[in-house]
């Protein structure tokens, strides 16, 4: 099965990685996707996580409860979870759901980065 997102990982310090995601994010294989990639991040002891969604196009409500099960996973494993940079129609998502709330969004990855240095 061919991959439907793409992902750049760029480490901003030991134990912080901003993951930039390409592509749509849907119910099925690409939730899958997304969970497995933070599952890798883990495994290398990055639990300090930023996903920059300046390429994700669209994002249903399984790819929402997606990023709430990464979340609370790292939450879990004393690490945490940003989102970074996602576009009008996606933050409003995030808004309506109320995500947001939850998971904390940013306009930029440095302003994530920042707020997780001041933890």
């Amino acid at each position: 099965m061919p991959l439907t997102l793409q992902f750049t990982r760029r480490e901003i310090e030991p134990g912080m990685t901003a993951l930039a995601i390409t592509g749509s994010i849907h119910c099925g294989p690409e939730c899958a996707q997304l969970e497995s990639e933070v599952d890798k991040l883990i495994e290398e002891k990055q639990t300090r996580v930023i996903l920059d969604l300046t390429a994700v196009t669209t994002m249903d409500s399984a790819a929402i409860g997606a990023v709430v099960r990464c979340f609370r996973k790292l939450k879990g494993l004393g690490g945490d979870l940003r989102l970074a940079c996602a576009r009008p129609v996606i933050a409003r998502s995030l808004e309506q759901t109320k995500v947001n709330k939850i998971v904390r969004t940013y306009l930029t990855t440095a302003e994530a980065a920042r707020d997780f240095a001041h933890q």
